[in-house]
């Protein structure tokens, strides 16, 4: 484990050292997923999410999604039980508690697209949340989150938030990170009490930090940050601790983006490609 003051960079030999639950046995050996987002203009955010975490081998999908898209949804994924959502603040159905109160692991955000409906969600869901459950923070989650620093911090639970850039400005209250984005990715955990995974960097509450240098550019395509949030989710769901996940992931997240290079480019590759090459990027390590 890394010092507080030095990171400890990921490598093979760090995940090997590190290594994944392998479960046994039936599905929910690996642990339930819960995706919770989208919006009628978002829907793909949660399907790449989604796919992400059954590829990182959680054993059940859920995914709680706006109304006018869950029918389609429930096609394009066959794997998953999908739960809709009403897209308006107002009253959230029971059985979506239920979903949380079962779930291993719960990712709320991806593809959201109102603060305060998401606000509402988020209280709906941590409260209904078993207290092993760990919650991942994305998108307008994270907007939420920094609008409203009490939604986790005044909770029990663990938590791990996945912001870029612009949603850790938003998480620190800075007009401007500058270029030590490890140090960004510490404030932000010491703030918010959580494990935080931004652009490489993994920083835990207690100011430990690890960092995946091998990410390129390509990483920076639309739909990217939904994977890596599906795919941390899945890792959880199957038994990871927080920062063992987020290790994992971001390392998962950069392979897939160099296994997919060769043949499009370092910058021509889909988002949804790279959800396809995670088991490999695991079982090769």
């Amino acid at each position: 484990m890394p010092s507080p003051s030095e990171p400890a960079i990921v490598t093979v030999q760090l995940l090997r050292d590190w290594p994944l639950p392998q479960p046994d046995g039936a599905k929910d050996s690996r642990g339930t997923a819960l995706v919770i987002g989208g919006s009628r203009h978002t829907p793909g955010a949660v399907l790449l999410a989604g796919v992400a975490a059954l590829r990182a081998g959680a054993g059940v999908l859920q995914l709680a999604v706006a109304e006018s898209t869950a029918a389609a949804l429930s096609i394009q994924m066959p794997e998953a039980l999908v739960l809709d959502l009403p897209e308006v603040p107002g009253p959230l159905p029971g059985r979506l508690a239920e979903l949380a109160a079962g779930a291993s692991a719960i990712a709320i955000g991806p593809g959201l697209g109102d603060l305060d409906h998401t606000a509402a969600i988020m209280r709906y869901v941590l409260d209904a949340a078993a207290p092993d459950a760990t919650i991942v923070l994305d998108a307008y989650a994270l907007g939420a989150l920094s609008r409203e620093p009490a939604l986790i911090t005044g909770r029990p639970g663990r938590h791990l938030l996945t912001p870029n850039l612009e949603e850790a400005r938003y998480l620190l209250g800075d007009d401007e990170l500058g270029d030590d984005l490890a140090d960004a990715a510490r404030r932000i955990a010491r703030r918010y009490r959580s494990v935080v995974s931004l652009f490489g960097r993994v920083a835990d509450p207690d100011g430990r930090l690890w960092w995946e240098q091998t990410g390129g550019a390509g990483l920076g395509t639309s739909g990217s940050g939904d994977v890596r949030a599906g795919l941390v989710t899945g890792l959880l769901a199957r038994g990871a601790e927080p920062a063992q996940a987020a290790c994992w992931a971001a390392y998962a997240h950069a392979g897939s983006a160099q296994r997919l290079a060769p043949r499009f480019g370092r910058i021509g590759f889909l988002a949804r490609e790279l959800a396809d090459e995670i088991p490999a990027v695991l079982a090769a390590v």
